[in-house]
């Protein structure tokens, strides 16, 4: 496993469509698992597969654990995900990106958010999420797209990078 560069806005490559992963070999679980050390090494609660550079529909996104107390988390690993609901009601999240270090923003996003994905074992999932994971998975399925936080942020401030 490794740490891979984060790919920073003005890249053009954050703005691409990623292609759908047909199938799971040696390469995509490596990528997972180098996803996941990048996410972590950066204080990340979510990653992209662009975002360091691969245009394959893949995410990572932590969120609680709604089976363990408050302050567990689990990472969900989604391959080719997509929403197939999202609720009406919204609600308004300050969110911030690895691609775009300095900045945050408030998005307003679906309080809920149905999920097909698969997991690395090519197994169909369809989850609901809700609050702040809903918040997580839409902003980084919006990654494969090519669309940015940015995009959807009613106002952005500038925050310290730590070096």
């Amino acid at each position: 496993m490794a740490l891979r560069t984060v790919r920073v806005d003005e890249d053009p490559i954050l703005r691409k469509t990623s292609k759908k992963v047909e199938e799971i070999n040696d390469k995509i679980i490596e990528l997972l698992d180098d996803m996941y050390d990048t996410m972590v090494s950066q204080d990340g609660v979510g990653i992209a597969a662009v975002q360091v550079g691969v245009l394959k529909r893949m995410v990572l996104v932590c969120i609680p654990d709604p089976e363990k107390p408050e302050d567990e988390w689990m990472t969900l690993e989604m391959i080719n995900p997509e929403i197939l609901e999202r609720s009406t009601d919204t609600q308004i999240g300050m969110e911030g990106c690895l691609s775009v270090p300095g900045k945050q923003g408030e998005v307003e996003r679906p309080k809920k958010v149905k999920v097909k994905y698969y997991d690395r074992d090519m197994e169909e999932h369809i989850e609901e999420y809700d609050s702040f994971g809903a918040i997580v998975c839409c902003h980084e399925i919006d990654h494969l797209d090519g669309i940015l936080y940015t995009d959807k942020a009613m106002n952005l401030e500038d925050i310290p990078v730590e070096e």
